[in-house]
């Protein structure tokens, strides 16, 4: 075949194209363009094949890692690239390719981030007496600063309870009434008196503006009628470098949850995220997907976080 014909190929799919638009900004290893695009390694593989043996991609090893970049062979191809790159932004997914590159390139700087994504990934391969997730959350919690916390859709209360115990105030937010009431029977029997319940939306809390230090939204997300709106509603409460961190589920496929969970939305993409809160006024956004359950529908969990 020659070598126009394997370049007409190379640009024949739309997932190629996309390939050739993320490593016009950087180089990229298989695992970074499968965390940016959200397809599996071999189907990545295959179209990087594809584009290297048409002369377009260079790669080198890395340890155990192989990256890419662009490095057309000749001038006809870094002619077909530049077409490449145009032709990728009118597709459908080169918004969220680029907000999730721009966060993937952020944390290669994070080295903290690195280091602990190291740490968790063996925690559980080896067993440690007395070592448990369960300690090192007590443990967390005993470093919590004396802060204002605001707890948005809290459910009964049970992060609640725990944050309460060492934060200077709680607020728990919840559009269920008998969750309310259950929670604020259940934190005073316990004594705290830290830990106020209030009844309210997410969208709209009933929290007045510039009043808390620290904003968490655990898994309750995907049960907001506007995700976008209840993340600029969390911006307006914090004061000036407070921060707010959201524990929720990475967009799935398991449609049983709108019946079995009540869930409004099946999880997020981490670009959706990114979005809101860079338009709701964040700053040092971060992203990260920090647990995946073995067991069918394979949940996937994500921590983003931001500073106002």
């Amino acid at each position: 075949m020659s070598s126009t014909l394997k370049s007409l190929r190379a640009l024949s799919d739309p997932t190629r194209l996309r390939i050739i638009a993320l490593l016009e900004r950087e180089e990229l290893s298989v695992n970074e363009l499968q965390e940016v695009t959200r397809m599996g390694q071999s189907r990545i593989s295959t179209h990087l094949g594809l584009l290297q043996d048409a002369g377009m991609l260079q790669s080198r090893r890395e340890g155990k890692r192989t990256f890419y970049k662009l490095e057309p062979a000749d001038t006809m191809a870094r002619e077909f690239i530049l077409l490449a790159g145009r032709g990728a932004k009118e597709l459908p997914d080169h918004r969220s390719d680029q907000i999730n590159l721009k966060r993937i390139l952020a944390r290669r700087n994070e080295q903290a981030q690195v280091y602990f994504n190291q740490v968790a990934g063996r925690f559980d391969r080896s067993y440690g007496p007395g070592r448990s997730w369960q300690a090192f959350g007590h443990l967390l919690l005993r470093i919590l600063p004396p802060v204002v916390v605001a707890d948005l859709g809290s459910g009964e209360g049970l992060l609640s309870e725990l944050l309460a115990r060492k934060a200077r105030k709680v607020i728990a937010v919840d559009n269920s009434e008998k969750m309310v009431k259950f929670g604020a029977n259940k934190a005073k029997k316990s004594g705290l008196k830290n830990l106020e319940f209030r009844l309210g939306d997410l969208e709209n809390p009933p929290i007045e503006p510039q009043s808390v230090d620290l904003a968490i939204l655990s898994q309750a997300l995907h049960h907001a009628t506007d995700p976008a709106r209840a993340i600029q509603s969390t911006y307006d409460i914090l004061r000036p470098g407070g921060h707010v961190w959201i524990l929720d589920l990475l967009q799935h496929n398991f449609e049983q949850a709108h019946e079995l969970y009540g869930d409004r939305w099946l999880g997020f993409p981490e670009s959706d995220l990114h979005h809101w809160l860079e338009a709701a006024g964040f700053k040092k956004i971060e992203i990260s997907v920090v647990a995946r359950e073995e067991q069918p529908p394979h949940f996937q969990t994500i921590l983003a976080g931001g500073e106002k």
